[in-house]
């Protein structure tokens, strides 16, 4: 089992944080990467400085699937970020469907 599968398996609670490094690892992508995606209002960590972010698993989801958009499409990251939120709000408003 890869660092990247050890790290996915354990992040399925809701309420678990994970800090840059570990959010790298998970996703393949270096601190940069992601520090430049918060920057620009495409990722939104929990807590303040640089140093001390934490990330929740509805993040994590976020940047594996901006990733993978920008990698597998040449997709510029604010494109892949708005095509994010579209699936997130076709997954909201699916939930609520089911619920009534």
């Amino acid at each position: 089992m890869s660092q990247s599968e050890i790290i996915t398996a354990y992040v399925v609670d809701d309420e678990a944080c994970l800090t840059l490094e570990q959010l790298c690892a998970a996703c393949a992508v270096e601190p940069i990467w992601v520090i430049h995606h918060v920057e620009e209002g495409l990722l939104s960590p929990l807590t303040g400085p640089v140093d001390n972010w934490r990330f929740s698993s509805a993040c994590l989801t976020r940047t594996r699937r901006i990733r993978a958009l920008e990698r597998d499409f040449d997709a510029v990251p604010e494109l892949a970020a708005l095509m994010v939120d579209l699936l997130e709000e076709v997954e909201t408003l699916r939930a609520r469907m089911r619920r009534d």
